[in-house]
């Protein structure tokens, strides 16, 4: 009984059960692309928010994994600075070639944002920026980036 309760979980079914973690989802290729510019106020297709957070096919996404220094607004100019780094840098990432995107634990935020796991190759985006000193990894709170 448990084993099939198991396999009908990881198979997919655990996303119809209210109350019950969608499972990760890996995706089998990087098929997914567009071209990106910065969101303005008009329609929101295809842009970048900010570091963490982009607009695809209409549909704003959150990346999970992790956490950049706040735009809007900022709350010190060393975080404003750090931000716009970020933000260009996600749009040079998104406009280098095809990505995945896949779902985790939780499909959407508490803003309705979609949570997903961008990632390239195999390899997450989120990481890229964290190596490179633009963004930390997502730990479930908010810390300052002001020192």
């Amino acid at each position: 009984m448990i084993v099939a309760a198991g396999s009908w979980l990881v198979f997919g079914a655990a996303g119809n059960l209210p109350g019950l973690p969608i499972l990760a989802k890996t995706p089998t290729s990087d098929s997914l692309s567009a071209s990106f510019s910065f969101c303005g106020e008009s329609t929101r297709m295809n842009c970048v928010v900010d570091g963490d957070t982009f607009w695809f096919r209409g549909e704003k996404i959150r990346i999970a994994d992790i956490d950049t220094p706040e735009l809007s607004p900022p709350r010190c100019e060393a975080e404003r600075i750090k931000g716009e780094a970020a933000k260009a840098r996600l749009l040079t990432l998104l406009n280098a070639g095809n990505f995945s995107l896949a779902a985790g634990w939780r499909d959407e935020d508490k803003y309705g944002r979609k949570l997903r796991t961008l990632s390239r190759s195999g390899q997450s985006l989120g990481n890229t920026l964290v190596e490179e000193g633009l963004a930390r990894r997502w730990d479930g709170a908010r810390h300052g980036w002001c020192g």
